[in-house]
């Protein structure tokens, strides 16, 4: 990415969560826990984190996305028990994106504030053309807005996940910060880690060219 850019080629990345603060040492765990962390590209090294988390704060990566799999480790993950080709691939964690985002990268020092909102909701709509109705606080703008909590402290457990996966892989961690209301439209759709929007409210939005076209 770093040489395509410098060679004036509109080029972007992004990378997920697991890529950030996983490693494969996860794929040492006994009885079959491994399969959990089976991923394209697979978990690598603590060295290949910090190059990651380098990369988002210096723009060479521009996006912190998630694949979201949720594939139940029970009845799916577990079909490559005789065959590890036969194992899933995918990771669930699109629920904690914004609180790993934040509390291993704003809190450790990482990411600014102003770059970890870029990463999660400005470059995204930017990249997929959906920028400036979406992406920003700006007259005109849809207000999609998510009130997030700097001082929420949460142990994560998969029980208190909405994800409907029987798994996280980011089981024990404990994370500063969440959100605490989630507004679509300028609509209340959740409050405190509960959906109370209206089932069937979303809108398809078309797709328009880039903001980073050049």
């Amino acid at each position: 990415l770093r040489a395509a850019r410098a060679r004036g080629q509109r080029a972007y990345g992004e990378t997920c969560p697991q890529y950030l603060l996983l490693t494969e040492v996860a794929y040492g765990r006994p009885d079959f826990e491994a399969a959990k962390f089976v991923c394209a590209p697979p978990l690598r090294a603590v060295m290949d984190n910090a190059a990651l988390w380098d990369a988002l704060a210096r723009d060479e990566v521009q996006v912190v996305a998630t694949d979201h799999c949720p594939f139940n480790f029970e009845g799916q993950k577990e079909l490559g028990r005789d065959d590890f080709t036969q194992i899933p691939s995918g990771l669930p964690s699109i629920e904690l994106r914004l609180s790993l985002a934040y509390g291993f990268g704003v809190v450790a020092k990482r990411l600014s504030l102003q770059r970890w909102v870029e990463v999660c909701c400005t470059a995204p709509a930017r990249l997929f053309g959906l920028y400036p109705r979406k992406g920003t606080l700006l007259p005109g703008a849809d207000a999609d807005i998510v009130l997030f909590d700097p001082e929420q402290r949460v142990r994560v457990t998969q029980e208190r996940l909405h994800e409907q996966v029987d798994y996280t892989p980011y089981e024990g961690l404990h994370l500063y910060g969440g959100p605490v209301m989630t507004l679509a439209r300028g609509r209340v759709i959740a409050c405190e880690g509960e959906f109370v929007g209206q089932v069937g409210a979303g809108r398809f939005l078309k797709r328009t060219l880039s903001e980073e076209r050049g």
